[in-house]
């Protein structure tokens, strides 16, 4: 049989292992994806720390895919061989739950996770199911790629599902792995974008990547000076600091809404005052399904939005997986499986 290297977590808490395995047969209802890249998200600590419940191991994290369809499983016609995919974080949904029923598949009760439920895309191939498959535009590199299909989808679907239309200031709270790509697809939606960082010299950059005005936390009061703008109809919290998310609720105009994606573990503070008056509220996003992960690959093609990134080789994993987790890497780290186009 041939085989392929993938990247394992062997148990929960270890390093992980660079090995071969046989490729895997793609059963009925799958996909076999010879992946080119694949992106390291922060969300791979909870697989290589089993932080994630009902984790099986070993197991092969990865869900920022990107790829071609090396062949398909019985019963699968809307895919064919050749094509160009990406796999994100929504690995499939029952179809059966109260989530489903309503058309809304990435509250499914029992949703798969790509990379979790089954093994990502750490290795040269993985088979998904149809549920988890995006079609990819040609044009996009797939090291580029990989990243949009969850960094991207996330802070993409966030914001224009966030009631914000052109025009409105639009806040994006951090200059990082999520962040940079959130203040790109702003400016590219025709907000006002005010990017709100830590330090002087994130300035420069927040200004490259579409920001009209750049906020300096560390010096100024960032709700204080979102006010002077007008008040913010929309701040997008990227950097996981829900302390600095709690500071920026007085930065809301009327009917203002703090979107939160990115993902601490502290309680967000807000008095109900804050919230009642002015009619402010706060919301969780998450990523969402494949449809949207073609809509965010469609989206940044056409508009020039990409994300920043380092890439290594699968070999040097562990180097990768600490790069990402240091918080130094500028900005996305991303596995390069073979040569992409």
């Amino acid at each position: 049989m041939a085989k392929m290297r993938v990247a394992q977590v062997p148990k929960a808490g270890a390093d992980f292992q660079v090995i071969e395995r046989e490729i895997p047969q793609p059963g009925m209802g799958e996909v076999r994806i010879r992946v080119q890249a694949c992106g390291v998200c922060h969300s791979d600590a909870l697989v290589k720390e089993g932080g994630w419940p009902g984790l099986a191991y070993p197991r092969v994290p990865g869900h920022e895919v990107a790829g071609v369809i090396d062949d398909v499983g019985s019963g699968v016609t809307q895919w064919r061989k050749g094509q160009r995919v990406g796999v994100g974080w929504h690995g499939g949904q029952d179809g059966t739950c109260v989530a489903c029923r309503q058309g809304d598949f990435a509250n499914c009760a029992s949703a798969k996770v790509s990379g979790f439920s089954f093994d990502g895309g750490y290795g040269e191939y993985m088979v998904a199911p149809v549920d988890a498959v995006a079609a990819m535009p040609e044009s996009l590199a797939a090291a580029e790629a990989a990243p949009l299909l969850c960094a991207g989808i996330t802070t993409f679907n966030a914001l224009r599902h966030s009631g914000a239309g052109p025009g409105d200031l639009v806040a994006i709270q951090g200059v990082g792995g999520l962040g940079h790509l959130g203040i790109q697809f702003a400016q590219r939606f025709g907000y006002r974008v005010a990017a709100i960082g830590r330090g002087p010299e994130t300035a420069a950059l927040a200004k490259k990547l579409g920001a009209s005005v750049y906020i300096d936390s560390n010096v100024t009061n960032a709700a204080g000076e979102l006010q002077k703008l007008g008040g913010a109809r929309v701040i997008l919290a990227t950097a996981p600091s829900s302390k600095a998310m709690s500071a920026l609720v007085d930065g809301l105009g009327n009917n203002g809404r703090l979107v939160v994606v990115g993902a601490a573990t502290d309680p967000i503070e807000a008095t109900p005052i804050q919230l009642i008056f002015g009619r402010k509220s706060i919301q969780g996003w998450s990523a969402g399904i494949p449809t949207d992960s073609e809509d965010t690959l469609r989206f940044a093609e056409s508009t020039g939005v990409r994300p920043m990134i380092e890439t290594y080789p699968l070999a040097r994993v562990n180097e990768a997986f600490a790069r990402m987790m240091s918080g130094k890497a500028e900005f996305r780290v991303v596995l390069v499986m073979q040569e992409t186009p």
